[in-house]
């Protein structure tokens, strides 16, 4: 049977449900000798920001139990180096590439999308409004209702791209942040980024990481990821993308399910760098032995 797996987000056709989170697939190209990444529904290359960034001093990634903690902070090259130097190698790929964007201020996010409107190859922008390693933006702006309107607001502003909205987890009701920026006009949400967390030494008594705290991510949140996209799903009318602990095709399934209209792989990958592919083969194969042709058949199925 040949399973119809193409899905619309925010006016943008994917061949297929499977993104690569953004953070944990670099900027594409050094994930190419383990899989075809043509193959993709979407690429999401690491968070864009004005300028560069270092990140976060070392140590800022630690292993906990069925998942990992970082605290990266955001490095990467600017959105004009990486404009320059990455995408020349990205528009060679077939699949969908979309560029996360972080800033400081809210006119650092409007800066950085507008500076892509002429990326060529550059289809949409996800807008990161909920990392919890940085000091100053991501987080900040994500837990605030009226301020991630206010971001969403001056990103569509400027934009000519879809614009996917990253909500935060670390918040007490994730749907009241999804309205408002549903509000102000956002084609998409995916949902969650990483829950804040730490983990300590204790032979040294001192926290693992330099930066304390860090984002959890693996399959220890999944089951509070597909709780805030059903939550979320039954309050926008905008597409969802499920992101958080999706380790193989039947993880991604449970978030279709739900509703999400596509999914994001990101810690699987340090594990397995060509898990999306193989959760696209399986995703297919368990498609084609239930008898369902077309993947708008699963989505939203959920019987409560």
């Amino acid at each position: 049977m040949n399973v119809k797996m193409t899905v619309d987000i925010g006016g943008l056709t994917l061949k297929n449900p499977v993104m690569t989170a953004s953070g944990t697939f670099g900027y594409g190209e050094e994930y190419s000798d383990y899989l075809d990444l043509d193959r993709l529904g979407a690429i999401i290359v690491k968070g864009l920001s004005l300028k560069p960034r270092e990140g976060n001093l070392p140590p800022r990634i630690v292993e906990t139990a069925s998942g990992m903690l970082n605290a990266v902070g955001l490095q990467n090259v600017g959105v004009r180096a990486f404009i320059d130097d990455k995408l020349p190698w990205l528009r060679s790929v077939d699949s969908v590439v979309i560029a996360n964007i972080f800033g400081e201020t809210i006119e650092d996010y409007a800066n950085v999308a507008e500076i892509l409107n002429d990326a060529e190859g550059v289809a949409a922008v996800e807008v990161n409004i909920s990392c919890p390693n940085v000091k100053r933006g991501g987080i900040t702006f994500g837990s605030d209702p009226a301020v991630a309107e206010e971001v969403t607001r001056a990103v569509k502003s400027v934009s000519r791209l879809p614009v996917i909205v990253k909500l935060t987890p670390n918040v007490t009701d994730i749907t009241k942040i999804a309205r408002r920026v549903e509000a102000a006009g956002a084609d998409a949400l995916s949902l969650i980024n990483t829950i804040t967390g730490m983990s300590v030494d204790i032979e040294k008594r001192v926290p693992h990481l330099k930066n304390v705290t860090g984002g959890l991510s693996g399959p220890a949140i999944k089951p509070v990821a597909l709780r805030m996209v059903w939550e979320v799903v039954n309050t926008v009318s905008i597409p969802v993308i499920g992101v958080g602990g999706i380790m193989n095709a039947r993880d991604a399934l449970e978030f279709l399910i739900v509703g999400a209209k596509a999914v994001q792989v990101g810690t699987a990958n340090f594990l397995n760098p060509g898990v999306t592919a193989d959760i696209i083969d399986d995703m297919e194969r368990y498609l084609s032995e239930k008898g369902i042709d077309d993947i708008h058949d699963l989505i939203g199925t959920l019987k409560v």
